[in-house]
């Protein structure tokens, strides 16, 4: 069965704003996530598709990466977000060769992100050759030749960018940087670049290992949950009912956010009694921080518990951690102890009766986790921000004990999978030698690029082709218009897809749209179905199998994708034995097992009921891994980000109606935003001072320190509850304001969090958009 997709755009025109909702999710999130679900996939591919998300023997949601729970699973084991995820990519819509013939690269060219997305499945192999104004079919033999072609035509390996987003499975993870070593560089940069690298880089200095120390049963014994730049009820909203759950069992939570974010101040859980009637309200205190003020904060509590420590000797600092499994306390001391009160006052803007009652409620904890995502991570001083979250839980003896611990949450599902099976263009030493040793092959030691590194690459001609395994590489980067030339000025550009994206229009001189199996497909070899394996956020690894028939027969498995390719490349005699790992993915996994740390007798337990959880050795035994070969207390200057005179501090983030850079709808329901997308968020007060009002048409103007400006045009200003001083737009709408060199400190993560920005009048006539 063939559904279109729709004909019409997004007209900003019918845009229209109310009042925000005090509660998320319920019957109308049901209602929604039904409604969405039975537009792309039918009734009956909507009942059978559901009721298999995140369960036992079903597939793993290709949303956000909150993990399953280890005891009873309840039938809708999803979220609104995670059925409109599923629908997107389980759609009865289709984007065949015929669609390609009636529409021209320069007509796409005009479309939103949006209506690309909701064209629907892609079909078949696509190949834009240079001067050609539309795509048109390929076999696969021929692609894979075309690429061949461009690999052996660069003066070096390193010329090449291999990309991966998160969707990619553990199996495809761990064949696609195989092939890419094997092929001869360390250019693998990833999604993770563009947001948790600063909680990696924080977590490997502090505790030895970049990643969380928290169960999702940690979170049923906590006390104390402070969840930070975050907002789970549009980007995690599972995690709403873990929050639930401990604060049923009496955990306070705290919520530090610029933005009061409905989900964490009412929640209506709607496979609960009390969901359909009340609610709960999530959190017990909304500290209203400004952005760029998070270092601050923790530096402050800091400051107030080494302080209540001096009131009551033995109750605060957990001596027997510090001294037994911490370096540096002495330092982190006097440093903190020297921060003045009243800097920390101005730069979170929060008032000194707010933070003596969050030092109160730390000190007084006996199971404390600190949860937080992009709002600390895309800051100019990302790391220092995390690792000051560290010091606090270090001070407090709060890692490696029940209910306690860091929880960096991940944003795609197995974007964590991803680095855990070698994406990463810096990997240690230790795993290549251990990959050569399986494979008899010779990894390149020499680091590799990053994402924004691989794109200064492209914009200095360094690098010339470039492989997209997933993702929208367009809409997920910042400087959009250095980006999308930097992608033209590539002499080959394929992306690996499910649907249509940005990223398919800004091509290089040749151009491959290769279209694959999402995670509801079934995956068929030799008449054997297959299963993938994913690692959520809390380092659960388990399997996925997807079931429904895919939409075409043209359609590839990313692993078959990855082994053809290989075999393309280095012929019949390269001792990676690609055509086994084609035909049976359980070789796939016997290979990770020898060579990934944790990963032994993967086969066996990732088929036990919950999979298997990697070794953490800080939680598991308090062991740390770090240079000292103890837990570090860092010390970092205090910095946070003033906001000039006349000026705002932008932040970008996400609609509800949307995950990552795929558009869902154009309803930001629980900020009463609906039909459109080019807003910005305004303190009512900067409204008025500024002499605009609500409703005007504006354009944004961001403003760097060398003197250069960037602009997007046509926004309508919403008075909203924001801090003084700063505002909040959509990304990827907002994304030409970030400069490519705007990143943060140690990560090189792009900053999106703090942008410095000036309002100028519409011109209706002038004015263009970005």
């Amino acid at each position: 069965m063939h559904r279109n997709g729709p004909t019409q755009d997004v007209n900003e025109s019918l845009l229209s704003v109310t009042h925000p909702k005090q509660q998320a999710a319920g019957l109308t999130a049901v209602a929604v996530a039904l409604k969405r679900a039975v537009e792309e996939m039918g009734v009956v591919r909507t009942a059978r598709t559901l009721a298999r998300v995140n369960q036992v023997h079903g597939f793993d949601c290709p949303g956000c990466a909150w993990p399953e729970p280890t005891g009873h699973r309840r039938p809708a084991e999803f979220c609104e977000n995670g059925a409109k995820a599923v629908a997107e990519e389980a759609t009865l819509r289709t984007v065949t060769p015929e669609f390609f013939a009636a529409h021209s690269v320069e007509d796409l060219a005009g479309k939103s992100g949006y209506w690309l997305g909701q064209q629907g499945r892609l079909t078949h192999p696509m190949v834009l050759r240079p001067g050609d104004t539309h795509y048109s079919r390929i076999e696969w033999a021929d692609a894979y030749q075309l690429i061949v072609s461009h690999l052996r035509a660069v003066g070096s390996p390193d010329e090449a960018l291999f990309y991966t987003s998160g969707r990619t499975a553990n199996e495809t993870a761990f064949l696609y940087q195989l092939m890419v070593r094997s092929y001869g560089t360390n250019n693998l940069p990833d999604c993770s670049n563009m947001c948790h690298e600063s909680s990696g880089a924080a977590l490997t200095s502090s505790i030895g290992i970049g990643k969380g120390s928290v169960s999702i049963d940690d979170f049923d014994a906590a006390d104390l949950i402070i969840v930070a730049g975050q907002n789970p009820g549009t980007n995690h909203p599972r995690m709403l009912s873990a929050l639930a759950g401990a604060k049923a069992k009496g955990a306070k939570i705290i919520a530090v956010n610029p933005l009061p974010e409905t989900g964490l101040l009412g929640f209506r859980d709607p496979q609960t009694v009390k969901g359909f009637t009340s609610g709960v309200s999530i959190a017990d205190d909304f500290l209203q921080i400004r952005l760029g003020g998070d270092l601050a904060l923790f530096q402050g509590l800091g400051r107030l518990l080494l302080e209540a420590e001096d009131a009551a000797p033995g109750t605060v600092v957990d001596r027997e951690f510090v001294d037994t499994h911490c370096a540096g306390f002495a330092d982190y001391e006097k440093h903190i102890r020297a921060i003045d009160f009243d800097t920390v006052r101005v730069a979170t803007g929060l008032t000194a009766d707010e933070l003596r009652r969050t030092a109160g409620l730390l000190a007084e904890s006996k199971n404390t986790i600190i949860c937080w995502a992009m709002g600390l991570t895309q800051q100019a001083h990302g790391v220092a921000t995390i690792e000051e979250a560290t010091n606090l839980l270090l001070l407090r003896g709060m890692i490696g004990k029940p209910g306690a611990g860091v929880c960096p949450v991940r944003g795609h599902s197995n974007v964590q999978g991803d680095r855990t099976m070698g994406i990463w263009e810096k990997m240690p030493d230790t795993f290549l030698d251990a990959l050569d040793r399986e494979f008899g092959i010779t990894s390149p030691r020499k680091h590799g690029l990053d994402t924004v590194d691989a794109i200064r690459a492209m914009r200095e001609g360094r690098a010339k082709v470039f492989f997209g395994m997933g993702g929208n590489f367009v809409s997920a980067t910042p400087d959009t218009a250095v980006t999308e030339a930097a992608l033209r000025g590539c002499a080959l550009t394929v992306h690996v897809s499910t649907k249509l994206n940005r990223s398919h229009i800004v091509h290089g001189q040749t151009a491959l749209i290769l279209p694959t199996l999402g995670r509801t497909d079934e995956d068929l070899r030799d008449g054997v179905k297959q299963q993938v394996s994913v690692e959520d956020s809390m380092s659960m690894v388990h399997l996925s199998t997807g079931r429904l028939k895919p939409v075409s027969d043209e359609l590839r498995s990313e692993v078959a994708i990855v082994c053809e390719l290989a075999q393309a490349v280095f012929g019949p005699d390269h001792p990676v034995p690609w055509s086994q790992y084609q035909r049976d993915y359980d070789k796939i996994r016997d290979a990770i097992a020898r060579v990934v740390p944790g990963c032994s007798d993967y086969n066996r337990r990732v088929r036990e009921r919950n999979g298997f959880v990697l070794p953490h050795p800080p939680r598991d035994s308090r062991e740390f891994r770090t240079a000292t070969g103890k837990a570090n207390f860092a010390v970092n200057d205090l910095t946070w980000t003033p906001v000039p005179p006349g000026r705002l501090i932008l932040q970008t983030l996400r609609s509800h109606d949307q995950y990552n850079t795929t558009i869902y709808g154009l309803d930001d329901r629980y900020r009463g935003v609906h039909g459109g997308r080019k807003v910005i968020l305004v303190n009512p007060d900067d409204i008025a001072e500024s002499g605009f009002h609500e409703g005007d048409l504006v354009d944004v103007i961001s403003e760097w320190t060398d003197g250069t400006e960037r602009a997007v045009s046509g926004f309508r200003i919403v008075g909203y509850s924001t801090p003084r001083g700063n505002a909040a737009a959509y990304y990827p709408e907002t994304n030409p304001l970030v400069p490519l060199d705007h990143v943060a400190a140690r990560s090189n993560t792009p900053v999106s969090k703090a942008v410095t920005i000036r309002l100028k009048r519409h011109d209706h006539l002038g004015g263009s958009d970005e």
